[in-house]
């Protein structure tokens, strides 16, 4: 069974441009100030999740391993 996501969103970063919500649009929701919120915080892996965290344009997404903290996007250098 795959490892959990953790996914959050930086308030102070995410600059409400849509573009999480364009790509993934099950999966992430505007606010009325236009802020990201995952619908899920915690949920299985999903590719358009991933992609939504690629996609940001202020690198507002991080997506973490629910279990351990461990980095899954941004990676760890």
């Amino acid at each position: 069974m795959a490892d959990r996501w953790h996914i959050e969103v930086d308030r102070d970063l995410c600059i409400g441009s849509g573009m999480c919500v364009g790509g993934a649009p099950k999966e992430f929701r505007l606010d009325a100030a236009r802020q990201s919120h995952p619908v899920a915080p915690d949920r299985e892996p999903s590719e358009e999740v991933l992609a939504a965290a690629e996609g940001c344009p202020v690198e507002a997404i991080t997506i973490t391993l629910a279990g351990t903290g461990e980095a899954v996007f941004p990676p760890e250098d």
